[in-house]
Formats: structure tokens, sequence, C-alpha cells
């Protein structure tokens, strides 16, 4: 693949280049050149490349990048745990300088990798490592997550909303901790009582369905959840969550928030009216930006955090189900994020990533 114009890239990068600081004010990055040599591999866990999750967010990211820079790239998909350490083995032997991998499932594949190779860059999505050639791509979602919550306990009709996981690990209980939190937070303001079923942010245990693949627990216990009387329900589980949106369907009268990606663009179209938002990670902005910084030379092992403030996480629009939200609620929610950007209210986690 050729290379594509040295402004188009200086451009798309400058352009990004605010939205995609970490602790602060990342410097700009300008690939002087493309390199037609250069080649990125990305594995993905074992919820596999369709995931409607991060690892098709990832792979977005590279695709863009490869539309935009001209670079080889190619994703390795792990269909099974067992296949995690030899894919990470089979990206190491393509001798491409860029390495991504997704998810907490990877961490220990990651590092060795790296730690075998110093002279190679390695990258991982929603984990953070240390290692002079790894960068982690990690997002606070508690705060996005404490929106939601807020926007679920105002909407909610039967005073009853509901979460649950794939799995009680931090990147997915940091969503969850920051939606009890919102709720919390829409109690004290309006003098309400929403109840949280499926998390208890104390005890840091709650409702998962032990994997992230399966749509039939995912339906199941979104059932459970909707015979507990939650009309708004937010699953942390990947494709699982698919199984969720489809009992929600069902039932008729229950809204769905979903996570990582805007469900409206991403779900199957007949589930769309029953979204009443996402919980976004701009993981594909993340991704890409990590190419552009490896070939102009500044990638270094500095995290990235995305937050409200630099737009790395954040809200989706409610789509179908804007008149279901008020203008008195949306202006709050508003008002919420701007007084979580200027750290008048802080969100915080077990499970929160270093700043």
């Amino acid at each position: 693949m050729s290379p594509k114009p040295v402004a188009r890239v200086a451009a798309l990068v400058a352009a990004s280049a605010l939205l995609l600081t970490g602790c602060g004010q990342a410097p700009e990055a300008k690939p002087e050149s493309t390199d037609p040599d250069y080649c990125a591999r990305m594995v993905t866990n074992s919820g596999g490349l369709e995931d409607r999750s991060f690892n098709q967010s990832s792979w977005e990211g590279l695709e863009k990048a490869q539309d935009e820079y001209g670079i080889d790239a190619q994703a390795i998909v792990s269909k099974s745990e067992t296949d995690l350490g030899p894919n990470v083995d089979q990206a190491v032997d393509t001798g491409c300088r860029l390495i991504v991998t997704v998810g907490w499932e990877l961490a220990e594949y990651t590092q060795d990798a790296a730690e075998a190779n110093p002279d190679r860059h390695f990258a991982i999505v929603d984990e953070t490592l240390e290692g002079d050639n790894i960068t982690s791509i990690v997002f606070d979602t508690a705060q996005a997550a404490y929106l939601a919550g807020y926007l679920a306990a105002g909407v909610t009709k039967t005073g009853v909303v509901g979460t649950f996981g794939g799995g009680n690990q931090p990147p997915v209980t940091l969503f969850m901790d920051g939606f009890v939190d919102g709720v919390a937070h829409y109690n004290e303001v309006h003098d309400a009582n929403v109840v949280v079923k499926g998390w208890d942010k104390q005890k840091q245990d709650g409702l998962f369905t032990g994997d992230f693949e399966d749509v039939n627990k995912g339906k199941r216990t979104a059932e459970t959840l909707i015979g507990q009387g939650a009309d708004v329900i937010l699953p942390v589980a990947g494709q699982v969550g698919e199984g969720a949106a489809a009992a929600i369907a069902d039932a008729g009268d229950v809204s769905l928030i979903w996570v990582d990606n805007d469900g409206y663009e991403t779900l199957p179209k007949e589930y769309g009216p029953y979204i009443l938002t996402s919980i976004l990670k701009k993981t594909q902005d993340a991704v890409t930006d990590l190419v552009a910084r490896d070939l102009d030379g500044t990638l270094d092992n500095t995290p990235f955090v995305g937050t409200l403030e630099n737009g790395g996480v954040d809200i989706a629009p409610f789509h179908e189900m804007t008149d279901a939200v008020d203008a008195e609620l949306s202006d709050e929610i508003d008002e919420l994020r701007q007084q979580i950007v200027a750290g008048k209210i802080e969100v915080s986690s077990p499970s929160s990533p270093t700043k």
C-alpha cells in the first residue's frame, strides 16, 4: 500500500491531538512521512473481532491508521483463552514494530513479550502495564457512567434500575461504580429513592455472567433484573450484553444503556428504540493516535487515560429516546459533566486508572 500525502497525515494528527492527551497536553504528533515497511498487528481477547466492544473499536482505530498513513495493519483473532499466548507470539514473529493487545486477559502475555523484545513497541487496551516499551490505553469510564446513572435515575418509572457484568474485573466494575454513584447523586439532588440492582459498590460484589460471549446468559440475567422491577439496565459484558438487549426488546417498556461504543450504531437496528444512551470509550481515536506517535517517534510509555476532560469518555446521544429525557434532566447532565471536568465533583472507584 502506497503512503498517503504528508500534509494529510499532519492535518489529521493535529486535529486529534487535543482529544488524545493523557495526564496533560500531549505533544502534537506530526509524522514527517509514512513508512511503507511499517506494520502493526492487533491481538484480540477471546471475545473476537466483532464484539461490538473494545476489540471492534480498537481494530477500527488500526483500520483508520491504515487508511490515513498507508501502514500494513492486521488483526489476529483469539477464539478462546488458549489462543491468547500463541497469538501474541504470532504477532511478535511477524517482525512488526507495533503490537496492540486488547483486554486484561492478554496482560501477562503482553508483559512477557515486551520484556523479551525491548526493540519493539507494545500497547494494551483496558489494562495498565509497566515497561519502557509498553503504552497503556485506559479510560476513566466511571466519569461517563456517573452521567449515565444520573440519567437512568431521572427516567426510570419503576424506581429500580439494574446493572450486571461479564466478570468481576476492574475495567468492568469501573462502569458499575460510576453508575451506582450517579444514581446516588440523583437521589440526593431530587430527594428520590431510586434503587440499583446488580451491584454493591461498598462490597465490590454483584451480578456477573462469568463470560463475555454467551448472549443467552445475558438474556437470562437481564430477565432476572426486569423481574426485580428494573426498567433501565446497564450490561457491562461485551457480546453478552446483546442478550440483554433482546430481553429488553421482549419486555417492551425497559431501556438499555450500552458500553464502549454507541450501541445505536453497532447493535442490530431492532434494538435502537430501546437504547437510552451508551457509555463511550474513544478507543478508536486513541489507537489511531498511537500509530501516529509511533510513526513520528514521539510514542513513549506514558499511559493514555481517557476522561471527560480530554474527550476520551462521554455518553452518546439519546437518539430515538430523546423524548424520554426532558430538557431539565438533559441540562442537569450537561452541568454535571462540567462539574466533573472542573473537579467540583470527584468520581472515584477502587478500579479508577492512575492519571
